[in-house]
């Protein structure tokens, strides 16, 4: 293990990972530039680029034309000093893309999964991942942590994989333990709508907002809560499984031993939505086909079915609402946003006629696939932090140093 640095070795492995950072963040950026905004001499700017080039975290870039005197050199992060994965995993494949450390995507793949095949998470994962960084020119091995994004929680006092009989295969003690055993990389396992919750945060509607709820509808029904801008998992890794719990008209976990036919999912999960308009008429391949047709129609049949779909999910909401008082609600997932906001208006109004609290609500504003997209930001920001915590006050030291 590798000394603490002390005295003035703090001060320039302070200098050097805010140099690095600013990198990350700002970059690419001249040594006068640097010095002006970290408050320090040339020379010392100077001094922290040599010691973060000679550790292959920084690379020239080049020069900038100056209209009085000799061009700039350039500096930016050497992106190939570590990558990263993100991965989805769902019923139907896992989706996999692959970012370097600035955070540019270098390959994406996806797996199918086989009908009726009992999955090897492992050999699964590994297939997805070496498809993702093949386009890359990488191996498995040369990533520095993958984040994957499931269906389920993994209860931290056992490492297994909980709410997830949906996924055959995946419930074995030790999920994680054994992921990154055999893939030779560390792997964290997150739930998906948490990371729903990281991707809106960043830059969907909650932005503005540390203290958030995500109700995700789709399949299945799910919740990611957000206080003081840290994601909460709780005791077991269960916060917001908000599929099991237990409403009026629906039966009991202990009375129904088929997945999705208790609690909240019972009654408002994409079964349970799909039964609601097929009743009044609206009856497509999909609940979201169907939503879409019912949010289309001025029917007197369509308004009936979106105020009871809307009276249901505001009924599971109420008791989010009436005992974590969150700032806002954020509706995500398909079913939810295909009812738009017609479905969006009818929910916070029925909320609003249930609890004191009147939290707004409103629908999610992230594109393409949010839980990609918020494991891409956890597994960046995670690998930035270890490279910034790998540079000391003389030089970068390696991983093994730390072993």
């Amino acid at each position: 293990m590798t000394t603490p640095p002390t005295g003035t070795s703090v001060v320039r492995a302070i200098n050097a990972r805010a140099a690095l950072r600013l990198l990350l963040d700002r970059g690419p950026l001249s040594r006068p530039e640097i010095a002006a905004i970290l408050a320090v001499s040339k020379p010392t700017a100077s001094h922290l680029l040599t010691q973060l080039r000679d550790s292959g975290l920084v690379k020239s870039d080049g020069n900038r034309d100056g209209a009085i005197g000799r061009a700039a050199e350039l500096f930016s992060v050497n992106e190939t000093s570590a990558y990263t994965a993100a991965m989805d995993v769902t019923p139907e494949r896992i989706s996999v893309v692959v970012v370097d450390l600035v955070g540019t995507r270098v390959g994406e793949f996806e797996l199918a999964t086989v009908d009726g095949e009992t999955a090897d998470p492992a050999a699964r994962v590994r297939e997805a991942l070496t498809g993702a960084c093949a386009p890359a020119g990488i191996a498995v091995a040369d990533l520095r942590r993958v984040v994957l994004g499931i269906q389920g929680a993994i209860d931290p006092t056992t490492d297994r994989l909980r709410f997830a009989a949906h996924l055959p295969g995946w419930q074995d003690a030790g999920l994680s333990a054994m992921l990154q055993e055999q893939l030779g990389v560390p792997v964290d396992v997150e739930n998906d709508v948490n990371l729903v919750v990281i991707a809106e945060r960043a830059h969907g509607v909650a932005t503005a907002h540390d203290s958030f709820a995500v109700l995700w509808v789709s399949d299945g029904i799910g919740m990611g809560l957000m206080f003081g801008d840290r994601v909460h998992r709780g005791l077991t890794g269960g916060a917001g499984e908000i599929s099991d719990l237990p409403l009026p008209g629906a039966p009991l976990p202990h009375e129904a031993n088929e997945f999705g036919a208790s609690g909240m999912q019972a009654i408002a999960g994409a079964p349970a939505i799909g039964r609601v308009l097929a009743e009044h008429g609206f009856d497509q391949d999909t609940p979201a086909a169907a939503m879409r047709a019912a949010v289309a129609s001025g029917s007197d049949d369509a308004t009936a079915a979106l105020e009871e779909i809307a009276r249901r999910l505001a009924l599971g909401l109420s008791a989010v609402v009436a005992i974590v008082d969150p700032d806002l609600i954020v509706l995500a997932g398909d079913i939810a946003l295909a009812g738009g906001e017609r479905l969006r208006a009818l929910v916070q109004r029925h909320l609003h006629a249930a609890v004191v609290a009147r939290p707004p609500v409103l629908l999610s504003g992230l594109d393409e696939n949010p839980v990609l997209d918020g494991a891409l930001r956890l597994a960046l920001a995670r690998i930035q932090d270890e490279v910034l915590g790998t540079v000391s006050g003389g030089q970068s030291r390696s991983q093994g140093d730390d072993d």
